[in-house]
């Protein structure tokens, strides 16, 4: 009998994209931003001593850096400070199943921002300059399979966790 759920294996494949454009030449790790909610601290009167309490919705800083094999013009392209960036990571997740059947499943992730340093990397003989820029994110949306994951606009008050708009009353209450 075949078991419903999915193992989570592995990233076979990735491409990253710039508004629709393929971007060539990126090095072979992106590490995706933590989500951490801004907090305060609680005490008072009932409270024995001190709870730390999330804000929902609300989120410290989040940044993402692309690494680039080489400096190049892909790199001057993010870096321009009038214009937002707009970055998508789309990749193929390997899964297997209960049966040890494998199978694959998209991932796709959706970033925009704002840069805020580039790194030029160094000269070296018969090696890529490890370039990279930063950029402050204020959206981003992650899906798997198709499937909504996690939505956060920082500029639009939306944070979704699966289907669920936790701030959906927080924007009629503003």
């Amino acid at each position: 009998m075949n078991a419903p759920y999915k193992i989570p294996e592995k990233i076979n494949a990735y491409n990253v994209y710039k508004e629709g454009k393929k971007l060539i030449g990126l090095s072979d790790e992106i590490t995706l931003p933590d989500f951490e909610a801004l907090t305060e601290t609680i005490s008072g009167a009932g409270i024995l001593g001190e709870i730390d309490s999330p804000s929902v919705g609300l989120f410290g800083d989040m940044e993402i850096e692309i690494p680039f094999r080489q400096i190049s013009s892909s790199i001057s392209e993010l870096l321009n400070p009038l214009s937002g960036v707009d970055i998508t990571l789309r990749g193929s997740s390997q899964v297997m199943d209960g049966s040890g059947n494998i199978s694959f499943e998209g991932i796709r992730v959706v970033i925009r921002g704002r840069s805020k340093s580039m790194t030029g990397g160094k000269f070296k003989q018969g090696e890529g300059t490890g370039s990279s820029v930063k950029i402050g994110i204020t959206y981003i949306k992650i899906e798997i399979g198709g499937k909504n994951i996690i939505e956060l606009d920082k500029l639009n008050c939306v944070f979704k966790v699966g289907d669920v708009d936790i701030m959906e009353r927080v924007r009629s209450l503003i």
